[in-house]
């Protein structure tokens, strides 16, 4: 069984100390690609970096999460551009909206969003897509840029049907994360994800955030890595009669369509 987690913030400092057994625990799993997350200028630098430390196993995305949006200034687009261009940057993001926290005021998100949106259409680019309570404003600006860019995925899923369906109405593709495992906030995931079609799902660990809760024993550092993807990939079989090795096959096959990785090492 091989897996693809199109989504780990590896460069997150949590994995300074242990970087390389990281990359070799998520191996012995199965997980032998991964796309580096970037949610900040300094982060999809350090994003990028990994991924050419790490040649056909790590790729990295480039964006600005909404958290961030208030930091975001020309400066900080131009080198968004000059990243993106990179052959191993895979999609522009993660960008979107977050009106759970506001961090960032929601104009500013707004403003932020679209122009992040402008970079994927101009460099023809997938889009890395984040959006947390914000779905009226996140549907309405992205229904406006959708035939711009050539792909597009939800990152992180976490909404209702209806939601759900309208990113399927504009070709997106939905990641899930270890949510779906959290008996406690994760449940209605279980019924959506069988409403997803099979090339449009992919499966992800949002490292070192949200530990599947289905992990035994749970690690007392709380720290969630590549190496459990294989209990996302397990629940999602299980909501959506397959076996793990069908949904682990989907799942590539839809990762490296998307990302444009090496079906040969499918």
């Amino acid at each position: 069984m091989q897996l693809v987690d199109i989504g780990a913030n590896l460069g997150h400092e949590s994995f300074r100390h242990d970087f390389d057994a990281v990359l070799q625990r998520a191996q012995e799993h199965g997980v032998e690609r991964m796309i580096v997350t970037g949610a900040s200028r300094e982060g999809s630098e350090h994003a990028l970096a990994l991924a050419h430390a790490h040649p056909n196993r790590l790729w990295a995305t480039a964006g600005v999460h909404p958290h961030h949006a208030i930091d975001y200034d020309d400066a900080t687009d131009a080198r968004l551009r000059e990243l993106a261009q990179d052959p191993a940057v895979r999609a522009v993001g993660e960008t979107g909206l977050d009106y759970n926290r506001n961090y960032s005021p929601r104009d500013v998100q707004l403003h932020v969003f679209e122009r992040q949106l402008a970079i994927a259409a101009e460099l023809g680019k997938p889009l890395f897509l984040h959006q947390r309570d914000a779905h009226e404003d996140f549907i309405a600006l992205l229904r406006r840029w959708r035939d711009r860019v050539p792909a597009a995925v939800v990152h992180c899923f976490t909404d209702g049907r209806e939601a759900l369906h309208d990113y399927l109405a504009l070709d997106c593709h939905i990641g899930i994360t270890g949510w779906i495992c959290d008996e406690r906030r994760g449940t209605h995931l279980r019924e959506l994800v069988r409403e997803i079609p099979a090339d449009r799902l992919m499966i992800e660990t949002d490292a070192p955030y949200l530990l599947p809760r289905t992990v035994r024993p749970q690690p007392s550092h709380r720290r969630n890595e590549p190496m459990y993807l294989r209990h996302i990939c397990a629940e999602v079989a299980r909501d959506r009669g397959e076996s793990p090795t069908q949904t682990a096959a989907m799942t590539t096959a839809t990762a490296c369509r998307f990302f444009g990785l090496d079906t040969a090492a499918a």
